[in-house]
């Protein structure tokens, strides 16, 4: 095995000779990669073969390339993005091995209306796909430890607006705790799904593979194989970002009355995601002491939401790799 291989088994690991700007999301029985000029996705279909499909990049201009602000608009769209390349990769990988349904299983008219409506508008889908999942981590996220938090406080005496600096930082940091709790109690509860367990086996190959081309390895299952599933660069390390910084402005910003609070916290989540962004981007840019500290706590989290890939998994990550190289090398810089 060549060295660079055994660093890269190491999940501490960050040194490459290329840095990529490609990223990755694991869907149903595949993969979507997103290259600096191309976006597609791979499904194992349930004949054996490997269907690849281009997707429609989205081109940045205005304010999604406003450093601090790009980062929370950049989010949604690719929540948007994601839904409906995870809709997508649910319909291919189901397509041959769903029965027929009977008459009785099938839907009401009523639902057979919701179909029809949705069908012809799948963008309204779509957003409102992304829309649940944001207002569902915003409230599982903010609104839960901030009441569990504003619940302490009135227990204790500590809950008095304009409360002082010391009190603040504790309240906020008891608030920090138990969102880390409930972020980590989440990825554990959906490790015990084994549909989940065969998705976190395709981010564990999404890994491997971008380790393999950032090491200009020959982009084979054998290579891939060798790499480690934990990858500094991966949106787990961003979600604990968000959640770590969010500590540090909400604390900046003080602790008030229950809904002032929660109505400052959702005013702030843009900018939190933002600044999140902007460090997740420097981190890709530079090995260093201080990127691999803030790497750390997405590496460990990565025991939660990656797994060893089997081989056909890794053939399907270098499918959907392959088919988003950039033409020109100079075009994927950071």
């Amino acid at each position: 095995m060549k060295k660079n291989e055994i660093d890269q088994q190491d999940p501490e690991a960050t040194s490459c000779r290329r840095k990529t700007t490609i990223g990755g999301q694991a869907l149903i029985e595949g993969l979507m990669m997103i290259g600096p000029e191309k976006k597609a996705m791979a499904v194992r279909l349930a004949d054996g073969t490997i269907a690849v499909e281009a997707m429609p990049m989205v081109a940045f201009s205005g304010l999604a390339n406003w450093p601090f602000v790009r980062g929370g608009i950049r989010l949604f769209r690719q929540l948007v993005s994601g839904t409906k390349a995870l809709l997508r990769s649910a319909e291919l990988a189901d397509d041959e091995t769903q029965p027929e349904q009977s008459p009785e299983a099938k839907p009401g008219k009523i639902g057979q209306r919701i179909d029809a409506f949705l069908g012809r508008h799948p963008q309204l889908m779509l957003y409102g796909s992304a829309t649940v999942g944001i207002l569902f981590s915003v409230a599982l996220f903010i609104l839960l430890p901030n009441l569990l938090t504003s619940g302490i406080s009135q227990l204790t005496g500590l809950g008095r607006e304009g409360a002082s600096r010391g009190t603040t930082v504790l309240l906020n940091l008891i608030e920090g705790l138990i969102r880390i709790g409930l972020f980590i109690g989440y990825l554990a509860l959906a490790n015990r799904m084994k549909e989940i367990q065969r998705v976190w086996m395709y981010h564990g190959a999404e890994h491997k593979t971008i380790a393999c081309y950032e090491a200009q390895q020959p982009m084979t299952v054998d290579n891939a194989r060798a790499f480690s599933r934990f990858h500094p660069r991966c949106g787990t390390a961003f979600l604990f970002l968000v959640i770590l910084i969010s500590i540090i402005i909400f604390t900046l910003v003080g602790w008030w009355g229950r809904w002032l609070n929660l109505l400052i916290r959702f005013a702030l989540v843009p900018l939190v995601a933002g600044i999140a962004y902007e460090i997740i981007r420097l981190a890709g840019r530079y090995d260093n002491a201080l990127t691999r500290a803030i790497s750390t706590p997405g590496l460990w989290l990565q025991r939660l939401t990656t797994a060893e890939p089997d081989d056909s998994m890794l053939e399907v990550a270098i499918a959907a790799l392959d088919a988003v190289r950039p033409m020109r090398i100079d075009s994927d810089r950071w």
